[in-house]
């Protein structure tokens, strides 16, 4: 069982609304299917999601809503950067499969 499908729960619907500034780049790590890059477009949607974080703090802005899927995209970016650790580790060069 991969470790996003102990960790996720699969009922669970994310909803992201179309206006969040950081919604590009966390879909698309979400979308990528190379695992080659999955580390790249991780880094840049916590990047992202990161700055924009910061910048309610800053003004005491946006809604709860979107503090919450704030957290809810950290959140599943850090089990897709370790499913994608495990499966880097697994295709390492030299590595015995």
């Amino acid at each position: 069982m991969a470790i996003s499908q102990r960790l996720v729960d699969p009922y669970r619907e994310i909803k992201v609304p179309t206006s969040y500034s950081w919604r590009d780049s966390y879909h698309a790590a979400l979308l990528e299917t190379d695992w080659t890059k999955m580390p790249e477009r991780i880094q840049t949607a916590e990047s992202e999601i990161h700055k924009r974080r910061l910048m309610l703090v800053q003004d005491h802005g946006g809604t709860s809503e979107e503090r919450e899927a704030l957290v809810g995209a950290l959140s599943g970016l850090r089990v897709l950067r370790m499913d994608a650790a495990s499966w880097l580790e697994r295709n390492r060069p030299g590595t015995a499969a």
